[in-house]
């Protein structure tokens, strides 16, 4: 996995979100900051563990003088489109490229900005639990062409493997739906959606039980966390890197030389254009900002743990921003500097 030297250590970033700690009192007057009297909101999708780094950014705006509204709470598609149109200044979780299609329908970088790099080394994949890989020798997706291999994963008893798949709207949908054609697989193998979160609590019984889990999923997010890579479960690999039409002549292969089918992304601020030729401060900010991410890792597992109200979320963004608050006071201070 991609290491960030930025990462603090676990069990510190953990303790650092449970303390509601003061965040550093404003430069200057209000009246002299360059957000004073404009209003901004944020667009995100109904996904709770993206609150945590919405709530950071938002911050950072509020440190600026914005009047930042209440988040606007959208499907990722919509959130792209209200961006563009001006409906939400800026949505903070767009993933370059998997959600590509979506900015360009939105009106691409006539209407839209996203020339930063928030989180970096965001990977998706194909897991089985170790147990399963290890007793049978499954390292690529394609072994699931054998009905003795796909049945281990069969919950529904139809004889093809049930593989937790990802929500239709979020963009990772269409991969998975492009590698079961590709790689043969769609007679192999079901790709069960709708709730992702009942699906994977269901994938998680199944894993306490001691039986074969199948299932698809992102970092960062807390299933990681709790099903830890190489010890837990495994990745699996694809037989050769395939991509949708608008991507295929990237290669997915890691530099360590696995291909688990999937290009690394890089989690970018998408902003309103127009807003952001008019806000040098806010745009700087958006430039700057950036969150490891070991760190939302570390948050989204606190909140499967059960530190998940609008408070906890809080008080998670508050001690983030005091444990990082030399680079958060910079940022700031930049962005202020930009905008004289």
């Amino acid at each position: 996995m991609p290491h960030d030297t930025r990462t603090a250590k676990p069990h510190a970033l953990l303790a650092a979100f449970g303390l509601a700690l003061a965040i550093t009192a404003m430069p200057a007057s209000a009246a002299d900051l360059p957000g004073t009297g404009i209003k901004v909101a944020a667009a995100k999708s109904n996904i709770a563990e993206e609150n945590f780094q919405t709530e950071i950014v938002m911050e950072g705006l509020k440190r600026l003088g914005y009047d930042v509204q209440p988040i606007l709470e959208v499907d990722i598609p919509t959130a792209h489109l209200a961006v563009a149109n001006g409906d939400a200044t800026f949505f903070p979780v767009h993933w370059d490229p998997l959600q590509n299609d979506f900015y360009e329908n939105s009106g691409g970088d006539a209407k839209l900005w996203r020339d930063n790099t928030f989180v970096k080394n965001s990977l998706q994949g194909y897991l089985i639990d170790k147990k399963t890989a290890d007793e049978y020798g499954i390292t690529n997706i394609e072994q699931l062409k054998d009905p003795k291999i796909a049945a281990l994963f069969d919950t529904d008893g139809d004889g093809k493997a049930n593989m937790t798949g990802c929500n239709p709207g979020w963009g990772c949908e269409r991969i998975i739906e492009h590698h079961l054609d590709a790689y043969g697989l769609r007679d192999w193998i079901s790709h069960d959606q709708g709730s992702y979160t009942a699906l994977m609590a269901d994938t998680m019984t199944r894993y306490k039980q001691g039986k074969p889990i199948l299932y698809y999923t992102w970092t960062p997010f807390w299933i990681s966390n709790v099903l830890k890579p190489g010890k837990d479960v495994v990745f699996l690999e694809v037989p050769f890197s395939s991509q949708p039409e608008d991507q295929k002549e990237q290669n997915t292969k890691l530099p360590n030389g696995k291909d688990y089918g999937w290009l690394v992304n890089t989690q970018r601020i998408v902003a309103n254009r127009d807003f952001i030729e008019k806000n040098p401060a806010a745009k700087t900010f958006f430039e700057e900002v950036a969150i490891p991410i070991a760190d939302i890792n570390a948050q989204n597992q606190a909140m499967e743990d059960g530190a998940k109200s609008p408070a906890d979320v809080e008080k998670h963004v508050k001690g983030w921003i005091k444990a990082h608050e030399k680079e958060f006071d910079q940022w700031v201070n930049d962005a202020l500097a930009a905008a004289r």
